[in-house]
């Protein structure tokens, strides 16, 4: 399946996740932990462009300790406030929305920040991740 989407979205969200807004190259050295492409449901819950609340389920496309992006059909806005569960686990977290990617097909690409560190919400560990090197890993669920 091809990808729906402008072309160039994950290399703009990919600057965004960087901690300190530096080139790609030179931030790769000083990320807080290793992004893994992991597709996973997860349920997504706020308020949406509109105001209005919203619940849904939703994928992610690329995750890490401190956040993912995911693909979401409500626009929501930047800075907007969400919570993500889990269902296999019922956890939930506190998320900021820290990218928003255009419209499309599918929805919208939305990249969120977790109020607090927790590196085992997506049943990954990334300690183990960054110490292979596998960073760039497809793994489903």
């Amino acid at each position: 399946m091809g990808n729906t989407c402008p072309a160039g979205q994950f290399t703009v969200f990919r600057k965004a996740f960087d901690d300190d807004g530096m080139s790609e190259a030179t931030a790769a050295t000083r990320r807080r932990s290793g992004r893994v492409f992991h597709k996973m449901r997860v349920q997504a819950q706020g308020r949406a462009h509109n105001g209005k609340k919203f619940k849904e389920a939703c994928e992610t496309v690329v995750v890490n300790a401190h956040g993912g992006l995911l693909m979401l059909k409500h626009e929501i806005d930047n800075g907007e406030m969400i919570v993500l569960t889990n269902p296999e686990t019922l956890e939930d977290q506190e998320c900021r929305v820290v990218y928003q990617g255009e419209p499309c097909e599918k929805g919208q690409r939305i990249g969120v920040e977790f109020l607090t560190p927790a590196p085992r919400f997506w049943g990954l560990e990334f300690s183990e991740l960054a110490a292979t090197g596998v960073e760039n890993s497809t793994t489903t669920h």
